[in-house]
Order: C-alpha cells, then sequence, then structure tokens
C-alpha cells in the first residue's frame, strides 16, 4: 500500500472543535497528515502564526488525535507547492455551509488543474455547523464564554486576556 498523504490547510485562528473534528477523520483516512497554518492576506489574524502552531499541537494532544501528523505553516507561494514538497495527492477541506463550498469548488478545480492535487470536502458534525473561527473571535473579544466551540488550549489561552493580541 502506499503511503496517502494529505494536507488540511486553514487559518486557524483560532482552532475550533470543528477544525478538530476535520482532523481526526483526516487522520482516519490518511496514513500521514499535514495540518498547515496558511497566511490569508483577506483576513486580518487574531492570532500571530507560532501561536495558532502552539495551539494545534496542544489541542491534537489533548484531544488524543492518533495518527502520522504534522503541523506546519505555509505562507510563501501557492498552498499546492507545499503538498507537492510533502508528496501529498489531497487537500482535505471542512466545509459547514453552501456557501463554503461555492468559495472551495474553484479553488479546488484551479489545485487541480494546476498541480493535479485533488480536493476532498467533509461535512462537519452537526454539533460544529455553525461555528467559525470568526465567529469564536468575536464571541471571545466580546467577553463571551467560547468553551463549547473551542478545544481546551484555545479555551484557557483565550482566558488569560490573550485576546487582544
Amino acid at each position: 500500500m502506499s503511503n496517502r498523504i494529505a494536507v488540511v490547510p486553514g487559518s486557524f485562528d483560532p482552532p475550533t472543535l470543528g477544525h478538530l473534528d476535520v482532523i481526526r477523520r483526516a487522520a482516519a483516512l490518511y496514513d500521514t497528515v499535514h495540518v498547515v497554518v496558511v497566511h490569508n492576506p483577506d483576513k486580518q489574524a487574531m492570532l500571530p502564526i507560532a501561536q495558532r502552531l502552539s495551539l494545534l499541537e496542544q489541542s491534537i494532544s489533548e484531544q488524543q488525535i492518533s495518527g502520522d501528523i504534522v503541523v506546519a505553516s505555509w505562507s510563501m507561494g501557492l498552498l499546492v507547492d507545499y503538498a507537492a514538497d510533502v508528496n501529498a495527492g489531497v487537500l482535505v477541506k471542512g466545509i459547514r455551509s453552501q456557501a463554503d463550498v461555492a468559495y472551495e469548488t474553484p479553488m479546488a478545480i484551479v489545485n487541480r488543474n494546476l498541480a493535479g492535487i485533488e480536493t476532498v470536502f467533509l461535512l462537519p458534525d452537526p454539533a460544529h455547523t455553525l461555528v467559525s473561527s470568526s465567529l469564536v473571535r468575536q464571541v471571545a473579544g466580546l467577553g463571551g464564554d467560547v468553551t463549547p466551540y473551542v478545544p481546551g488550549p484555545v479555551a484557557r489561552f483565550l482566558d488569560t486576556g490573550a485576546r487582544g493580541i
């Protein structure tokens, strides 16, 4: 059997339980999963990339997600270049709504045309369908309780007053 390598990209600003659900399921489907924090120039990040990497590593460990999981970042060039560098054959994206499908489909087609890399869409657990990092940032910024939406390390980090980063 060949080594099946997948890339799960995202801004993860901050990581949510929905993200961890997608990572867990991708780890069950593929031999190696690269969870890649990507820089999105269209978004104003709350957390620096190094903090997101740390929170992802802590969350994956605390959630006991097993498998060969690599947490990395990518900010220069195309995501498909990273995928090619690690010999990944697939990108795994979580989609919550028709809006996500509409946004992700053109990128999936371009990625396939550019590099022959397929995109697999995973539907969320219904408990995570309405939760996004943007919503978590908004709730946390207004002092609300985000513990139902994020893994423990993220909740503890946001609770320490680090929201202003």
